[in-house]
């Protein structure tokens, strides 16, 4: 496996480089943590809280190295911690994948919104999705998630009009689909 490109964001923010194995178990945290802080309110608090890091760094180690590499995971950190979490690869509708990009997940330690955590992970996914050519950038956000919703509207995505019914614990809580144009003048 070749040397993970480590990508310094702009004005000395966090390195960004691909995911190692080895941070699976602080993925994890981040995610769970991410979840608990973005969605609490938006989704049942029995289902947050019975959210598990164990289980979920098994599922990241299960499938890490899997697939065809089409699948991106990228980290952020600062001094060797890792602090966020991108995800993304080819759009998917259904289960057929599309031309398109997808970031499927990005979490940012929730002790550490505000640094340019987010912004750093989600330039260097936009720029790999560019990079291998695809054409647009799609993701899907909580309809109430106001403070992701503004996030992803600075970085030039705006909502697209597509919605996913989504549900959790009997609880409705709608995404919407956001798309972003990767063209050079996108």
């Amino acid at each position: 496996m070749s040397q993970p490109t480590r990508i310094p964001a702009p004005d000395g923010g966090p390195l960004v480089r691909e995911q190692r194995l080895a941070d699976c178990e602080r993925v994890a945290e981040i995610r769970v943590g991410g979840w608990r802080s973005a969605y609490r309110g938006l989704m049942p608090h029995s289902y947050l809280d019975a959210l598990s890091v164990r289980q979920e760094a098994d599922r990241h180690r299960a499938r890490f190295g899997q697939g065809d590499g089409t699948v991106v995971n990228l980290v952020a950190e600062r001094a060797g911690e890792v602090l966020g979490w991108a995800c993304h690869g080819p759009y998917r509708d259904g289960e057929v994948r599309t031309e398109d990009a997808e970031l499927y997940a990005i979490y940012v330690h929730p002790g550490r919104y505000g640094e340019g955590i987010g912004q750093a992970l989600l330039t260097e996914s936009v720029r790999r999705c560019r990079a291998a050519g695809h054409r647009r950038m799609m993701l899907w956000v909580l309809r109430d998630n106001t403070a992701a919703r503004r996030f992803y509207e600075r970085a030039g995505f705006a909502a697209d009009g597509a919605q996913e019914p989504f549900e959790v614990e009997g609880v409705q809580v709608p995404e919407v689909r956001y798309a972003r144009e990767l063209t050079d003048a996108g």
